[in-house]
Parts: C-alpha cells; sequence; structure tokens
C-alpha cells in the first residue's frame, strides 16, 4: 500500500504515532532491479527525439539514454533495461502499481500529481513549455490570434487544461478536439481537420519532423505554460528516489566539468559518496559518461540543432550559459 499525500497527513491527524507505526515499510527498488538484473522504464509509445523504437526494434531517445544512465550506474550495462511504451493517461498509474521501476517519459511536474499520486518527482531533465503548432500560410504569429480555431490536443496531458484555461482567461472561445493517441492527434491536424495543434513546445517539433512538409508549419515562440518534464518514481523508495536524482545531477555536473570517461580520478571522486550510499561499482560516474556522455551529449544527438527536431538548449542550458540547468555540488 503507498499513501498518498492527503492519507499520510489524515492518519497523523486522527491516528498519531500509534497508527504511525503500521505504515508499510519502505520499498527496495534498487535490491529489485539488482535481483531482476533489468531495469524496468516507462516511456512514451512513440515521439521522435524523446522515445522511439527503430526499424531493428533498439529503443532511442532523450528519455530513453536517460533509462540507460540509470541502468549504467545500477547493473552496470545499458542494454539490460526493458522498455514499457505507455500512453500519457496510462503512465502514472502503471509506475504506481509497480508495472514500472521508473518513468521516463516527458512527464510534467506538478503540485497535484506530486502530492496526490503517491509519485515523487526525481529532477527536471528538460524545461519546456506549452506551444502551438499551424499551418505558416495562416500567417498566424500569436496564439491570441487564434479565436474561433478548433486546436487538437492529446487526452491525459497537462495541455489541455493549460489551453482551456489561456483562452477562457483571454475571453476568447474554440474547439479543443482531444484525441487518446499523438498519432491520431498530429493525422487529424495534417488532414486539416484541426487549425492548431498545442503540446509541448519539444512534442511540437517531434510532430512537425514528421509531418509530410515540415517546412510548411510554423512552431509559435510564445508558450502559455510551464512544463518542468522530469523522471518519476514511487513516493515509497525514497533511496530509489535519490540514486534517479543524482544520476540526473551527475550527467549535468559531467557538462559542467567537461568530463570524459578518460578523467577517472575525477570521476572516482566526485562519485564516491554515491558509492558508498548505493553500494555502486566505484568505476560508476566514468563508466556512464563513457555510456550514454553528458548532458549535452545526450540533448544533442536526440533534440539539438543538427537532429530532425531542430531545437537550441534555450532554457536547457547551464545555468552559468543562460539557462535553468543546475546541479547540486557532488560532494
Amino acid at each position: 500500500m503507498t499513501l498518498n499525500f492527503r492519507q499520510l497527513a489524515a492518519l497523523i491527524l486522527t491516528g498519531g504515532p500509534a497508527l504511525l507505526t503500521s505504515l508499510p515499510a519502505a520499498a527496495d527498488t534498487l535490491g529489485d532491479v539488482r535481483e531482476r538484473g533489468r531495469l524496468v522504464c516507462g516511456v512514451s509509445e512513440g515521439l521522435r527525439g524523446f522515445s522511439e523504437q527503430a526499424e531493428d526494434g533498439s529503443w532511442v531517445g532523450f528519455d530513453v539514454d536517460f533509462c540507460k544512465a540509470v541502468a549504467s550506474v545500477t547493473l552496470g550495462d545499458t542494454n539490460l533495461v526493458d522498455y514499457v511504451p505507455l500512453t500519457a493517461a496510462e503512465r502514472f498509474e502503471a509506475l504506481g502499481q509497480g508495472q514500472i521501476d521508473l518513468l521516463s517519459r516527458n512527464s510534467t511536474w506538478t503540485l497535484s500529481r506530486d502530492l496526490m499520486l503517491g509519485l515523487d518527482f526525481a529532477g527536471v531533465s528538460y524545461y519546456d513549455g506549452q506551444g502551438f503548432l499551424l499551418p505558416a500560410l495562416y500567417g498566424v504569429t500569436n496564439p491570441l490570434q487564434l479565436a474561433g480555431a478548433t486546436v487538437c490536443v492529446v487526452s491525459g496531458t497537462t495541455s489541455e487544461q493549460n489551453a482551456r484555461h489561456f483562452f477562457e482567461g483571454a475571453g476568447m472561445s474554440l474547439e479543443i478536439s482531444t484525441f487518446a493517441e499523438r498519432d491520431d492527434a498530429r493525422a487529424a491536424y495534417e488532414a486539416g481537420e484541426c487549425d492548431a495543434y498545442t503540446a509541448d513546445r519539444s512534442a511540437l517539433a517531434a510532430e512537425r519532423s514528421l509531418l509530410a512538409s515540415p517546412d510548411d508549419h510554423i512552431l509559435l515562440r510564445d508558450v502559455i505554460s510551464k512544463e518542468p518534464l522530469g523522471p518519476v518514481v514511487r513516493q515509497d523508495d525514497p533511496v530509489w528516489r535519490d540514486l534517479v536524482r543524482w544520476t540526473l545531477f551527475a550527467l549535468v555536473t559531467a557538462e559542467e566539468l567537461d568530463l570524459s570517461a578518460d578523467d577517472t580520478e575525477t570521476t572516482s571522486l566526485l562519485g564516491e559518496s554515491m558509492t558508498e550510499a548505493f553500494r555502486l561499482d566505484p568505476g560508476w560516474y566514468a563508466r556512464l559518461i563513457g555510456d550514454v556522455g553528458t548532458y549535452a551529449a545526450i540533448f544533442e544527438r536526440n533534440l539539438g540543432t543538427q537532429s530532425p527536431l531542430e531545437l537550441g538548449r534555450g532554457l536547457n542550458a547551464l545555468w552559468t550559459q543562460g539557462g535553468l540547468l543546475y546541479a547540486p555540488p557532488m560532494q
């Protein structure tokens, strides 16, 4: 049994210490992963740049690389991952029910999700915002010009609610057409059933790259929300949460210090606390960098300007370079 924030608060207020003694013990996800010899990682059912299955059956993408990073740290092998594709509506329930060990699936960190679902967000791996994709021939440059439009959106995401709030707040009317699957939403948009398509800008960049004529469509620069995306774990295992969190910070730190797999003296020193806390192989940090690279390497090969998504670093640049990316000291 996993208690969410409200249940735990009610238990404390009504039952006191006597009932607290009956709380279930923390889970041991790290132990389960080691005993199983594989990491079970939830990803999207197919979002270019983040997680998609190649023709040979392998999985690639930004979120996939984070699954590989956690497998490298815990098991010493990025191949020891079982990928479970999940829709937006399925993802949190699958994690809460223990069907997966880790959710690495472009999920927005919100207060209600953090406090009410019995889940923990381990950090922010990508800073995003909700935007709009529409045909260039419309000449639209601002979402406030979309009054009366029909907008495609994937259900089970924050995008639908954000869009309704934004346009209602602006006193504008529009029709929102929802789809359970991202492929269906993109197909409806491309067929002209919707005037625009709204989602996280990174997701829209991926969708645009799959259209028959990507250059005929524009991604508006304006955003209508904050969408901090990151890996998610269950709330009943703080040890596993910390391992996932510090794996993310290790990737950011590796970029900050321009580390390579050959910098074994530095990586051993920086990784010492994690080595002791989680009983890791002393060479885990150098191996991690050799296996997946730094945060910069992961970003550039999956999402960067030379990838099909053609995204700049923007908010996801290091804090020293005008972005929000920041890792606590590894000491």
